[in-house]
């Protein structure tokens, strides 16, 4: 599939009805994370996004753990919609798990102290430029995702499951699949409220 940047960034939107139909190959989709992990910038070169990608049995393992976290919080008689959108994650091909390594981040404040406070926030925005990256890429090649954020609930457990480094910090999951309905329409706020230009 080839679209131009700007068509991809148009066409990337949050999917929520997703299945578990391969769109390409899993080489693929290991080629477009490789690829936005190499060549996605970083404050300092940092390179500090680490990504866990998830596929098949391991995707499901997931939000099988994440609906069990948060079974323990949502009161049951309320429950019936939470598991409709845990399920509605589940039913897609894969999970890209995004992580910032703290201890490139720590490393980096003792390096430049008088930088020290900006580094976690630059390591966010580093995230957030991978996410965005994948998030696109993957659409280009015909999977809807979204990005959520069950961190506190799940990062715990998923440590222990797949063995990941303690200082490893969760900060998204971007569950994908194929499209099985469109996203709503979406409403632009005036742009002449946001951007400023002067020449």
């Amino acid at each position: 599939m080839s679209k131009d940047f700007f068509t991809a960034v148009a066409d990337r939107r949050s999917f929520y009805g997703i299945s578990k139909e391969a769109v390409v190959s899993d080489d693929k989709i290991k080629e477009i994370i490789e690829h936005a992990v190499k060549h996605t910038p970083s404050a300092f070169n940092s390179q500090s996004t680490r990504i866990v990608l998830l596929l098949g049995k391991e995707h499901d393992k997931l939000w099988d753990i994440t609906m069990e976290a948060l079974r323990k919080i949502v009161p049951a008689d309320n429950f019936s919609s939470t598991e409709d959108k845990i399920n509605s994650f589940k039913n897609g091909y894969g999970t890209v798990l995004y992580f910032e390594d703290n201890s490139v981040i720590e490393s980096l404040q003792k390096q430049f102290a008088l930088y020290k406070d900006n580094f976690p926030i630059w390591s966010q925005q580093t995230s957030g430029m991978h996410q965005f990256v994948i998030w696109t890429a993957l659409e280009i090649e015909g999977f809807g995702a979204s990005l959520q954020h069950y961190n506190e609930l799940i990062e715990n457990d998923v440590k222990k499951e797949w063995s990941i480094p303690e200082n490893w910090k969760l900060i998204g999951q971007m569950p994908f699949g194929k499209p099985t309905a469109k996203p709503d329409e979406k409403q632009f706020s005036p742009l002449e409220e946001r951007i400023k230009v002067f020449k």
